[in-house]
């Protein structure tokens, strides 16, 4: 069985910029929604002052993933002006060359750091 990929991010949202960062994640999440059909998850969160934001997907494995990073990776830019990415976090196994464009993301977006954790125990429900 191919373990499930949860990804996390965080960013830092650049002050009097909270309106354009949610603009541009909407146009963001409307694009993935329409291009990556195979994405279990995508969502992003705002906290309450407007100064932090975390973005998580769900993936039936890296593959899809590797798609995510492939297709939206290019729209990705334009929320530099908008955010500092301070980390990244992805739950399962992935391949280097994955993990090298995780890591160009976090150096593009900010100086956020890339954390990859194995999967020690669990399990996952799937539709049959």
């Amino acid at each position: 069985m191919t373990a499930p990929i949860l990804y996390v991010d965080c960013s830092e949202v650049k002050d009097g910029c909270l309106d354009q960062a949610k603009e541009t994640m909407t146009r963001l999440a409307d694009f993935v929604a329409a291009n990556e059909p195979e994405l279990l998850t995508y969502a992003v969160y705002f906290n309450p002052e407007g100064t932090r934001m975390t973005v998580v997907h769900m993936h039936a494995d890296a593959s899809t993933l590797d798609f995510h990073m492939q297709v939206a990776g290019p729209r990705f830019a334009a929320m530099a002006p908008f955010i500092k990415l301070l980390s990244i976090n992805v739950y399962g196994e992935v391949g280097d060359a994955l993990i090298e464009r995780l890591r160009e993301k976090a150096r593009a977006l900010g100086t956020g750091v890339v954390r990859v954790h194995g999967l020690h125990a669990g399990f996952a429900f799937t539709q049959a």
